[in-house]
């Protein structure tokens, strides 16, 4: 069960395994970039040419509403991807919010950075009441500071990783509906189970805080039906372990874009994507983390075409819903490659 801060806190800082002078590290040894390395990719930014980094045409899209979300059952779990890693779940009536980012941009500025390529289906405003907001990770991508203080007031409780809860006490939030995790804790209620596993990622919002908060995914559990959501990781031994621990998993939603070889440790190839959900002992990948920033040198599309074929080389089942696009679990999909007509698009 997952514990009480305090009891994870001493006067050295987290109590956590994962935790050592002031930072929390990876179980294997990653690289850390220098300044030179640092100040490289930086240069590629500014120089490397790129095809195709976003769509020069509207992405195809599923609006909903909050009419449409109240007809969907209540005895069922419905996915509905919202962009980027941000995935709204109907479980059995609840409504969960997986990593909501619906800035125009995910930087801290609200006048550069990567600027989304398309809205959410969805307005902050038209959500129903949340009852439950879970985040991977404190990069801008995956947490939103306007996105959280806009749902503060309909959500009921919001999960997080060791560390994270400083950055929303910064900014308001009401601490008594935070709940906080280190690696392999669990929440269980009668409904549900969640637990807060590993990835080999980082952690950081600013120049000064560089891995001072956790970093993971997560593992729910209703009824009979087992979702792993993967927030940010590079491939490692650790998804063979979630698999022995929490699988067989129903559904994965895995990262897969904005990878380079710059940055290989912590973030995957679309096939190292399609070997962590094998690895998770699971039945159905849903790839996220791409279609909605341009975060990498790849094309837009580039994440979606490669995770394609390799599952079909795998004989991994994959779904590729547009955004707004409902799935239900343990219902028949019919995936549809809803890219390729944009490819010769932009």
């Amino acid at each position: 069960m997952v514990s009480n801060l305090d009891a994870q806190v001493s006067d050295s800082g987290y109590s956590s395994k994962q935790f050592k002078d002031g930072k929390f590290y990876n179980t294997d040894e990653v690289e850390q970039p220098g300044l030179k390395k640092t100040l490289g990719i930086f240069w590629r930014f500014i120089t490397e040419s790129k095809q195709d980094p976003m769509p020069n045409i509207p992405l195809p899209m599923v609006q909903q509403s909050p009419d449409m979300l109240a007809q969907l059952s209540d005895d069922q779990i419905h996915m509905i991807k919202l962009g980027h890693s941000s995935v709204l779940l109907k479980v059995f009536g609840k409504y969960w919010l997986l990593d909501p980012v619906f800035s125009k941009r995910a930087s801290p500025f609200s006048f550069a950075g990567p600027e989304r390529f398309h809205e959410a289906p969805i307005s902050l405003a038209d959500l129903p009441q949340i009852d439950r907001i879970l985040i991977s990770h404190n990069h801008y991508d995956h947490l939103d500071k306007e996105s959280i203080l806009s749902l503060m007031d309909k959500t009921k409780e919001i999960f997080v990783p060791l560390g994270v809860e400083g950055d929303l006490k910064q900014w308001g939030v009401d601490t008594n509906k935070v709940k906080v995790f280190d690696w392999w804790q669990e929440h269980t209620d009668k409904s549900s189970l969640v637990a807060f596993v590993p990835t080999q990622h980082f952690s950081g919002r600013g120049l000064g805080d560089a891995n001072k908060t956790l970093w993971g995914s997560w593992v729910i559990k209703a009824a009979e039906q087992s979702i792993y959501f993967s927030g940010d990781s590079g491939y490692f031994d650790g998804f063979k372990e979630i698999g022995r621990r929490y699988g067989p998993f129903n559904y994965t939603f895995i990262e897969t874009g904005a990878y380079d070889k710059d940055w290989a440790d912590i973030h995957m190839t679309p096939e190292q994507s399609v070997q962590a959900h094998i690895d998770l002992n699971a039945e159905v990948m849903l790839p996220i983390h791409n279609g909605t920033f341009d975060l990498a040198f790849h094309a837009w599309y580039d994440p979606l075409e490669r995770v394609t074929t390799a599952a079909a080389q795998k004989n991994v089942t994959i779904n590729t819903p547009i955004v707004g696009e409902v799935i239900t679990a343990g219902e028949p999909h019919n995936n549809a490659f809803w890219w390729k007509s944009l490819m010769s698009k932009g």
